[in-house]
């Protein structure tokens, strides 16, 4: 029988994979100051993505009206999260990879706000 070197490489390269990435340092929260001065600095799309993805159980709270711990909040979240790679596409349809206006970045970030957490449940219907 044959030694499966190919298979025992690419095990190892996924562990070592696995370690390096848990090794690292989370990333650092977002601070929405960041945003402040867009035509000076502008922002990749997805670190707006991100940003708005991080506000997720907040939108949750005020869509539903009830406190993390909730199966309303939780179902929210949920839905929130199985959308997120629909969402992220249809913004990388509509909008820039980089954003340098006050104007869009407010339309990529409501667009995306309503995408996740879709505005029937903050109407409670």
């Amino acid at each position: 029988m044959k030694f499966p070197a190919a298979t025992v490489i690419l095990v190892s390269a996924a562990l070592g994979f696995v370690i390096w990435d848990q090794t690292r340092e989370p990333p650092v929260p977002l601070d929405a100051n960041r945003f402040a001065n867009l035509a000076a600095q502008p922002v990749e799309r997805g670190t707006i993505l991100n940003w708005v993805i991080e506000q997720v159980p907040r939108l949750c709270q005020e869509a539903t009206g009830l406190a993390e711990g909730s199966s309303e909040h939780a179902d929210c979240l949920e839905s929130s999260e199985s959308r997120e790679p629909t969402c992220r596409r249809a913004m990388a349809d509509q909008f820039p990879g980089m954003i340098g206006s006050a104007q869009v970045f407010r339309n990529l970030a409501v667009t995306m706000m309503d995408c996740l957490v879709q505005q029937s449940r903050m109407l409670g219907n």
